[in-house]
């Protein structure tokens, strides 16, 4: 007898422990779940481009063609599933892929409990006029490190992205000798629109994290941007305009007199910037530095 309790003891001692539930913040409140999911839909580009910084691939997300046109980086692997518009997301789809959660934003909200039928739901509200939407964003890239277990990688990524922009602020110095020039960040809506981007914009924190300052500031908004007209850069007397690529269809102003016009085209100091989503995650503000870095670089110091 006193053998056999001796092995049950001894057996117990070898058996793995119970993996603790894993408890997580949204904008809600708080999850848990008993285990990291493995099967993950995300109905926002930015919180899919979250989870591709963290080395998981969601199952299915909202418009993938669209996050392929539109966001571009991180790279969307091929075969994730397209689960319908941003706005109108496929319940039937997402319900056939029997995911583990579901990361929506604000977008998706009026789809909170149909969704919750489905599978957990984690709403994370990154964008909003009342707080720093690059801070938000920061913090909900940590929070799904948690959920799926992988803070070390999270702590990782954020310490490369945060020498990367140390890196390129110390390039735009040097290529400027110490004075670089203005920036201004637009992006064609239509032929008589632009978004240009200002306070609380991915962008303007890129530029921020470059030492840089715009040339039309902007005040702080939930997206970060005001809707302004090609006339409205009459106002841009210096420094320098990049717009963000791809330019829609009837926005192509560059034969235009008014364009050809305005003080900073005429000056030459007008770049385009490849395709760059304006409201991603927190490594969207590499992306924009990166591209930003590259396009001042092939301006003359002067």
């Amino acid at each position: 007898m006193r053998l056999l309790t001796v092995c049950l003891l001894l057996l117990g001692l070898a058996a793995p422990a119970a993996a603790a539930p894993l408890t997580v913040e949204d904008s809600g409140g708080t999850h848990t779940f008993q285990a990291p999911p493995e099967r993950v839909v995300a109905l926002s580009w930015s919180l899919t481009e979250q989870l591709l910084n963290l080395d998981v691939t969601p199952v299915g997300v909202a418009d993938p063609e669209g996050y392929r046109h539109w966001v571009v980086r991180p790279a969307l692997p091929e075969g994730v599933a397209d689960l319908g518009l941003r706005q109108e997301p496929n319940l039937e789809r997402i319900a056939e892929l029997a995911p583990d959660a579901i990361l929506i934003s604000d977008d998706q909200r009026a789809f909170l409990e149909p969704l919750a039928r489905i599978a957990p739901v984690l709403h994370f509200e990154t964008f909003s006029a009342d707080h720093d939407n690059l801070a938000a964003s920061r913090e909900t890239y940590q929070r799904l490190a948690t959920l799926l277990d992988r803070e070390g990688l999270a702590a990782e990524r954020l310490a490369e992205r945060d020498a990367r922009l140390q890196e390129l602020r110390e390039r735009v110095r040097a290529h400027f000798d110490g004075d670089p020039p203005k920036v201004t960040v637009v992006r064609f809506l239509d032929e008589a629109r632009l978004a240009v981007y200002g306070g609380n914009a991915m962008s303007t924190f890129a530029l921020e994290a470059l030492g840089l300052e715009s040339g039309l500031p902007q005040p702080d908004s939930k997206w970060g941007f005001a809707m302004l007209t090609l006339r409205d850069l009459a106002r841009l007397t210096e420094g320098v305009l990049l717009y963000i690529e791809p330019v829609p269809k009837g926005a192509e102003q560059f034969d235009k007199p008014l364009w050809k016009a305005l003080p900073v085209v005429r000056a030459g100091n007008v770049e385009a910037l490849p395709p760059t989503w304006s409201y991603g995650g927190v490594f969207s503000v590499v992306y924009f530095a990166e591209a930003i870095t590259d396009a001042l670089l092939r301006l003359d110091p002067q």
